[in-house]
């Protein structure tokens, strides 16, 4: 007769449902990158230590490395959101401490490209009149002088 293992662990720790990866995919959808590290340009990384009760809640955090800007508000508030499985076997209230780093990096500038201008089609027209007058004058030299007027107009047709 086989005699049965005994579990390696004391008291197993919380483990978040879909592992390490599964993590980092939620708190990389669910961050807000705040306006104010935005407009100030900030990057960086904020370590948090958090405490996990008996049913798998975040319920304290504890900022270890700080950036501001709201950007530690935010990590704060994303590792409050997170759920863990915790193993219920030993029928023991534990609280488990775990650390995180979430990091902050600004989103790329997507660059807008120029729409191309339609090009616009101006049609010039343009008429000279002119009118000569039969009269002349004559100038202090005793020169004879001819009046002529002339007028220009441009018209433009847009399209």
């Amino acid at each position: 007769m086989k005699k049965e293992k005994k579990d390696k662990h004391f008291i197993k720790k919380p483990v978040y449902p879909g592992g390490l990866k599964a993590m980092r995919a939620f708190i990389s959808q669910e961050l807000k990158y705040p306006q104010e590290a935005i407009d100030h340009r900030i990057e960086g990384t904020v370590r948090i230590r958090y405490d996990i009760d008996y049913k798998g809640r975040v319920f304290a955090t504890h900022l270890q490395n700080s950036i501001g800007y709201g950007c530690d508000e935010e990590a704060e508030r994303l590792v409050k959101l997170l759920r863990f499985k915790v193993d219920k076997t030993r029928k023991m209230k534990v609280v488990f401490h775990k650390s995180i780093q979430i990091n902050f990096k600004l989103p790329k500038e997507k660059k807008i490209k120029p729409k191309p201008a339609t090009p616009t089609r101006i049609n010039t027209i343009r008429y000279t009149y002119i009118s000569s007058n039969s009269n002349s004058e004559e100038d202090v030299s005793g020169k004879q002088k001819t009046t002529s007027k002339t007028y220009n107009y441009t018209v433009k047709i847009k399209k």
